[in-house]
């Protein structure tokens, strides 16, 4: 039997084709106009065709493409020294990917105590419901047995607690335990916020015993919770961290920052990557910083996340049967929805709005940081007309 596609089906895609984008806005191949507050789930942090990113990548493409890594990219001695100038990092290793990035965060740990002649210490304890990407070491990070199922035997090393729960966090801690690794929001797990007091009761309990705290904040860095890093609203430092989507605006870029100490032990030899770090991504990632960095640029994200944050609050208050909660920071947000939440986002879609789907029932909302107060209240608009339209046909009303 001839497949009627040549690629794999390992996507659920839906039936839309978009030929152009334009800030906030989708343009498909039948000139429908979508607002877009998916953004590439999280990856178009400046939205679509962005002229400073746009010209920067073209003035790059007209010079060099790609050196790999065996000569200097001064584009990545830029784009370093910039992210450690902002950061607790002192070093980093470029990716094209979160996954990646998070490949290179568990190494660099697990290097690090085996630099220090502890090499039984690889254990890493990692959360319930998170996600860390789909190579074969961060399926089993994550540990979600949809992910892993029919790859063979899970990855060692990796221990999963329940989210939230420091007393099994200490409990978990061995003499084999070499890192922590938690992302500060859980994004595909359903948009679920880790406290500011959670977040320190890990550093505290890494300084204790001698263990490495890593954060992916592949999904909620780079501006989109309204501080450059979520970990800055803990007021904690993390050791290693790993970083991708919105850092590239949509070009395929991430990162692994580390400071000087945990980074010691990847010495010459121990890591690569072809493609890490290539010229054109170092210069679309300039680019972003160029904006981001701006003054007045992630305060524009805390007023408008303001604004969307109170918006789907009054959603929620009016539409109870439709909508159980609002969660996440800044402008990564989500919609836990009572019903089937396929209901809602079929809905939202008709509206000629685009979200997210995640864990738990969840819808996320994932705007570029350039959307405007004006935009994100007519994105609120369309999803109350989505909200109505979900009422109506399952015949509930609210109390």
């Amino acid at each position: 039997m001839t497949a009627t596609t040549p690629l794999y089906d390992t996507y659920m895609r839906a039936p839309l084709r978009f030929e152009r984008g334009e800030g906030v806005w989708l343009i498909a191949e039948d000139g429908s106009r979508y607002l877009d507050f998916a953004a590439g789930v999280a990856v178009n942090s400046l939205g679509h065709a962005h002229p400073h990113l746009v010209e920067a990548l073209k003035a790059q493409a007209e010079k060099v493409w790609h050196l790999s890594n065996l000569y200097e990219v001064p584009g990545q001695e830029s784009l370093g020294r910039r992210l450690t100038a902002v950061t607790f990092a002192d070093r980093v290793f470029f990716t094209n990917s979160g996954a990646e990035a998070l490949e290179c965060a568990i190494k660099t740990a697990r290097r690090y105590h085996y630099a220090k002649g502890n090499p039984e210490k690889f254990h890493v304890i990692t959360f319930e419901g998170a996600f860390h990407g789909r190579t074969i070491a961060t399926i089993a990070a994550g540990g979600q047995q949809k992910y892993i199922e029919g790859f063979g035997p899970k990855a060692p090393g990796f221990y999963q607690v329940p989210f939230g729960d420091i007393a099994a966090v200490k409990d978990a801690i061995t003499d084999e335990t070499a890192a922590i690794l938690i992302e500060p929001i859980q994004g595909e797990g359903g948009i679920r916020p880790v406290t500011k007091e959670f977040m320190q009761e890990l550093r505290a309990l890494c300084d204790e015993f001698g263990l490495l705290l890593i954060l992916d904040e592949v999904q909620s860095g780079v501006g989109r919770t309204g501080k450059l890093f979520a970990y800055e609203w803990a007021g904690i430092r993390p050791d290693i961290m790993a970083v991708a989507k919105g850092i590239g605006g949509g070009f395929p870029l991430g990162a692994c920052l580390a400071t000087e100490e945990a980074a010691a032990g990847m010495v010459a030899g121990t890591h690569g990557s072809t493609y890490g770090g290539n010229p054109l991504a170092m210069a679309v990632g300039n680019a972003v910083l160029d904006v981001i960095l701006a003054d007045g640029f992630l305060e524009h994200v805390r007023d408008v996340s303001l604004v969307f944050r109170q918006g789907l609050a009054s959603l929620k208050d009016r539409f109870p049967d439709v909508i159980e909660d609002i969660r996440g920071d800044g402008l990564m947000l989500g919609i836990k929805v009572k019903g089937p939440s396929t209901d809602l986002l079929k809905a939202i879609r008709a509206e000629k709005l685009l979200a997210v789907p995640a864990g738990e029932n969840v819808l996320r909302l994932l705007p570029p940081l350039t959307v405007t107060a004006e935009e994100a209240r007519e994105g609120l608009a369309r999803i109350e007309r989505a909200a109505e339209a979900v009422r109506s046909a399952s015949g509930t009303a609210a109390a």
